[in-house]
This record gives C-alpha cells, structure tokens and sequence, in this order.
C-alpha cells in the first residue's frame, strides 16, 4: 500500500521537485515549492485527502471553511516554525532525537479518521459529560479547535520523505540566509495549498450555496458520504502506516 501511495507521490511530486532545486537562489520560492512537494509526500497523502473530504463536505453543507482551513494552516505553520527553531536551536542533533517519535506519530492519523468516520457515520455517539464527546462536538460545530489540531497532526506525521524535504533541503537553506526563520512556515503554506484550492473551487464554483438551499437532508447524505470517504481513507491509512 505504501508502494502505491509512493507511486502517486512520485507522479505529481517529480516536476515539482526540479522546479524546488532550480529554485535555490530564491530561498522563499523554492520553500513554498517544496511545501508543494511535502502535500503529495506519501506520508501527506491520506491525510490532505482527508483534509479536503472533510472541509469540503463541510462548505457543501453549510458555508465556505475558510476559518476551518485558516486554523488548519496555523496549525501546521506552528509545527514547523516549532521544528525550524529548534534546528536553528540544537542544531543537526535534534533531527536525530525526532526520527525516533515520527513514526509513532504518523501512525495516529489513521485511527483518528476511522473514528471521525464512525462519528460522521453515526456510530459514535457520545454524551456531553464525558470529554472525548465534547471534543467530538467542537470538532465538527465548531471546527476551528479541530482544525488546528488536524493541522498539527498531519504535520508531525513525517516519513522519509518529508524529512528529506524539510530537514535536508529546507532547513540548510533557511540557515544560509538572514531571513530563514520565515521558510519553514512558507513551506507549511505549500502543504495546505490542495485543501485551499479545494475549498476556493467550492466557493468560486458556488456549490456550498447551491446545496444549502436544498435543505438538511441534502447535508444529510453529503455527512454519511463524507463519513465513508473518511473510514475507507483511515482504514487504508492504518493498514498502510501499522503494516498490518
């Protein structure tokens, strides 16, 4: 399964890659590039998807997620301006101590969409008094909280590829210029670049008010759809990342 997300990666990935390197001299493009490059990393891969399942179906039944994907960012701007500072902090030693805990990591994902699928679905449900159901609840009413969640934990998801990325490529770039501390969280702005053109296709194309006029039940169904999108997408996810 890995082999054929990799095989995704490396045909959306190749052209980009060049473009990254060819780039060099101009540290902000190249970073955001790269970014670009890290959202079809096999390690992303699930996850944007995911991602844009869910914010997607969220703007068709209500309204536009821009605050949703606006968090979702932050959230992966935090991590990675987090790991930034501390290569420009502790240096090449730090990337040693964190490939230990990527893995484990990396693995949360999946399990995490196989519930909200489940939740989506239904399946799940929790009363208010315990903690987990609430913060089920704020994850889909209000989804900022969720989001910025979502966007931290895909982005510590990291495999090989996405260390070569950002530790090997961009972090000795950002460490060759005097504004370097700005690239890591360039290159979080490129991972999120598919979630922020799925959403901007809904809102330029209209379709979250299209749907919403045609009342709960249409909502309904884009839910139940967007529940079984999530569980075969976390379910593959698993198998993939806990090599069962």
């Amino acid at each position: 399964m890995y082999e054929f997300f990799s095989t995704i990666s490396n045909f959306f990935s190749q052209p980009l890659i060049n473009i990254g390197l060819s780039t060099k001299d101009i540290p902000i493009i190249s970073a955001f590039i790269l970014g670009l490059v890290g959202a079809v990393a096999p390690c992303q891969f699930t996850g944007n998807l995911g991602a844009i399942t869910l914010y997607g179906s969220r703007s068709i039944q209500k309204n536009i997620a821009w605050k949703e994907v606006m968090y979702f960012t932050l959230g992966k701007i935090a991590v990675f301006s987090g790991f930034g500072l501390l290569v420009w902090i502790f240096g090449s030693e730090i990337k040693t101590s964190l490939t230990v805990y990527f893995p484990w990591i990396r693995r949360i994902i999946g399990p995490m969409f196989v519930l909200i699928g489940l939740f989506l679905l239904g399946f799940i449900k929790f009363r208010k008094s315990i903690s987990l159901g609430d913060f089920f609840e704020r994850f889909q009413k209000e989804g900022r909280f969720g989001a910025f969640f979502m966007g931290v934990s895909f982005s510590l998801g990291f495999c090989p590829t996405m260390f070569v990325l950002f530790f090997v490529t961009l972090m000795p770039m950002a460490l060759s210029v005097n504004y370097g501390m700005i690239l890591p969280p360039i290159f979080a702005i490129g991972t999120s670049i598919p979630l922020i053109i799925s959403v901007f296709l809904i809102w330029y194309l209209e379709l979250g008010g299209k749907f919403v006029k045609k009342g709960r039940r249409i909502g309904a169904i884009v839910q139940k759809i967007t529940g079984i999108i999530m569980l075969i997408i976390g379910v593959l996810d698993t198998i993939t990342y806990w090599s069962l």
